[in-house]
């Protein structure tokens, strides 16, 4: 699909990668933007029509697909952070975690569905689907189940012609990873990227090189990516 014309929804669209995706959509011709987020109120972005949404609240999806009934773009950026264990976490932060990043997402999937035939998904999902991390276990659980979730629904979707993009990708220069001194990429980057992806019809859009490392990875022993494993 073309992005210049199309009409898109981005969620979380208030800062960080979101904010970039709605910026660069205006940008390249959208013909208009919902850009959405818990409090609208924070969203800046000249040009973009704001809608209040809150993705873990199944009403207030139901409440914006209703609103939105022109979208042909879906783009699932809004996610959440909570740096909790599996194991020894606080369990309601785990929970948040998958409430947000798989039922969230697939309730907007669920949602705009029917209205996307000839149109395009893009889920944001990152490095952390393909590899775990000490500290932040239950947010690589979520998005791994996030990516499976994106595979999924493609083959659902494939029938009705919706085009189903995973973008992954390392770290971003955003509020969530202000903490890290560790190289990051900025979120315009990411947003060119993933639309470059979409309008070549890409199904997968690996942003970094790191990422790409991780995906060759899997195909060999654990240790690699895990060598202080028992």
């Amino acid at each position: 699909m073309k992005i210049s014309g199309s009409v898109a929804l981005v969620t979380g669209a208030n800062r960080g990668i979101g904010r970039a995706f709605a910026q660069h959509l205006l940008e390249r011709g959208a013909a208009k933007v919902y850009a959405t987020a818990r409090k609208p109120e924070s969203i800046d972005l000249p040009g973009v029509e704001t809608l209040q949404l809150d993705i873990t609240d199944p009403a207030s999806v139901a409440a914006v697909a209703e609103r939105a009934g022109d979208v042909n773009l879906l783009i699932n950026n809004a996610g959440v952070s909570t740096y909790s264990n599996l194991v020894t976490g606080d369990l309601e932060k785990v929970r948040l975690e998958f409430d947000t990043h798989f039922w969230g997402t697939l309730s907007m999937i669920r949602a705009f569905a029917p209205q996307l035939g000839g149109g395009a998904v893009l889920n944001v999902l990152s490095r952390l689907s393909w590899v775990s991390y000490d500290g932040a276990n239950g947010y690589a659980a979520a998005k791994a189940a996030e990516w499976s979730l994106t595979n999924g629904v493609r083959l659902e979707l494939a029938k009705q012609g919706t085009l189903v993009t995973g973008v992954l990708l390392g770290a971003a220069d955003t509020d969530m990873m202000a903490g890290f001194d560790i190289e990051k990429v900025a979120p315009l980057e990411v947003a060119r990227l993933s639309l470059d992806g979409i309008e070549a019809g890409q199904l997968e859009v690996i942003v970094d090189e790191p990422t790409a490392q991780v995906k060759a990875a899997l195909a060999g022993d654990p240790r690699v990516l895990y060598p202080d494993a028992v």
